[in-house]
């Protein structure tokens, strides 16, 4: 006997609206407001670092805007996705539509990064874009810890 056979073998329970909503109940959640606003205070972080080990205001703006390019599309994307989906299908397909309008929005920003900000250092750019994506694996963390 294979594992797949075994596993066709066992029984398929469905649940009652009251184990369903003790099984929702159980499952931990992170708010995409709550990884936005993350995303925000850890790029004010950025622009406070950029700001005291250059002491010059365009790599303080360039990571301001770096922040920007990262909180704008994702604060986007948390609102589609906040809305209601009436079917599993629409839920799949509005992901891909925010999740499109999120990546097409953060090249956009990048491509007219150089005319909105003077003097644009984009190392300080592209540093505070990794530091505040990178907030997401931490999203990821938080979940985990709740769990358990």
């Amino acid at each position: 006997m294979s594992f797949d056979d075994a596993a066709d073998e066992r029984p398929f329970k469905t649940l009652t609206a009251d184990e369903a909503r003790r099984v929702r109940e159980k499952l931990t959640m992170v708010s995409p407001w709550r990884v936005v606003g993350v995303q925000l205070l850890v790029g004010v972080v950025c622009v406070a670092g950029a700001w005291l080990l250059t002491g010059k205001a365009s790599t303080a703006w360039s990571a301001l805007y770096g922040a920007a390019a990262t909180v704008v599309p994702n604060a986007l994307m948390a609102r589609g996705m906040t809305r209601g989906a009436r079917s599993a299908v629409s839920a799949a397909a509005g992901f891909l539509f925010w999740e499109m309008l999120k990546i097409g929005v953060a090249i956009a920003m990048l491509l007219i990064a150089a005319r909105v900000v003077p003097q644009l250092s984009w190392p300080a750019l592209l540093l505070t874009m990794l530091v505040c994506i990178k907030v997401n694996w931490f999203a990821l963390l938080w979940r985990g810890r709740r769990g358990t």
